[in-house]
Order: structure tokens, then sequence, then C-alpha cells
């Protein structure tokens, strides 16, 4: 056990010793019935590839959870309907997908600790037991250097669309998986750019 946890140790250790900028990413977006994992669910689980600075739309993923219970707000908010989720997958198929890019890939999300806190309450409904490896969050990013340049921070100023219009990177439509896993894709590689000004950065400097 001590072995085990040594060993984690040294390799997360090493890991955020390593070159932000030359990692490859899972940037990771849902579209969800609710704010809270225990009562709502997951409607579309949606993901793109960062691989050394080069954002792979061809290995992106939007996909929608047949298995959902109730709609809710879903049909105004994200445009998924009955017929969408008819054509869609099971929760685990799209769950066991996901964490296949788990041990190469280093998680972001906008938000994490409300994503990832509905994928780890699925996950491990689905008996699937993989971590990631390092999870990065574009909000605690943006919201970490902001203190560094004591700058006040008011209610919305960390909401995706705001931290996209402090780097001058174009609006997009919101509430579309995909469009939003996107655009946190461009946002982190943006927000990376800035914090090292052409010098290496370490993973360690943007968690």
């Amino acid at each position: 056990m001590v072995k085990k946890l040594l060993s984690e140790y040294f390799k997360k250790r090493n890991l955020l010793s390593q070159n932000a900028l030359t990692q490859r990413y899972l940037v990771i977006d849902l579209e969800l019935t609710g704010l809270d994992a225990k009562q709502h669910e997951i409607v579309s689980v949606a993901w793109v590839v960062i691989d050394n600075q080069c954002i792979k739309m061809s290995e992106s993923k939007h996909l929608v959870n047949k298995d959902v219970k109730s709609l809710e707000q879903s049909p105004v908010y994200h445009g998924i309907n009955d017929d969408t989720l008819a054509k869609g997958q099971s929760l685990t198929s799209i769950l066991a997908q996901l964490s296949s890019h788990f041990s190469d890939c280093i998680l972001v999300f906008h938000n994490a600790m409300l994503d990832w806190g509905f994928l780890k309450v699925a996950l491990k409904s689905a008996n699937i037991n993989i971590q990631p490896k390092l999870i990065l969050d574009t909000l605690h990013i943006e919201q970490k250097r902001l203190i560094n340049h004591s700058c006040d921070i008011k209610q919305d100023d960390l909401t995706l669309s705001a931290c996209r219009t402090r780097y001058e990177l174009p609006s997009y439509h919101c509430h579309h998986a995909l469009t939003d896993a996107q655009a946190t894709a461009e946002l982190l590689l943006a927000q990376c750019h800035q914090i090292s000004r052409g010098k290496e950065l370490q993973l360690r400097s943007i968690i």
C-alpha cells in the first residue's frame, strides 16, 4: 500500500513539472437536467482532444444519453428532445468511451466541481473505477489569474463566455456540449499562452 502511494506521488510530481503546452488534454462538457448530481441527470457528454496545442476536432465526440428519465428543461436549453434521445446511447456505453481516454489525457472542464461531480457519481454507478491522472479547471485558472492581478471578481466574471471575452475569443452559442467543449479548449490554450508569455509553463502553475 505504501509503495503504491509513493509511486502515485512521484508520478504526479513528475507530471506537474512537465510543460503544459505539450500535453494531451481531454476537454469535457456535459448537458444536464439540473445542478444536483444526486437527483438530476446527464443528458449528453461531449469531449474535444487537444494534442500538443492542436485542437483535434476529428477526435471529438458528442453522445446523447438515451437513458434519461426526465428531460426537464433540456428541450428549451439544449434542443434535445425525445426523438434525439431515441438515437442516443446508454450512459454506461458513453462513460466507457469517455474513461478510455483517462490514462493518456489530462481532463479539462470549465467548472470542474459541477461536471466532474456528476461524472464521479455516474462512473461509480457504472462500476467504472478508472481515475484520471490530473484534472484542470479553466474557471479556476482564470480566477487564480485575476486574483494574481488584483482584479475585482464580480458574479458573472468567471462564466465561460466572460472568460473568453477577456482573451478576445469569438462568441459562441452556448448550451450545446460540443460547442462548449470546443470553447473551453480554446480558452485553455489562450490562458496558457497568456500566463507563459513565451516561456515554458509547468502544469503545477495552472492547477
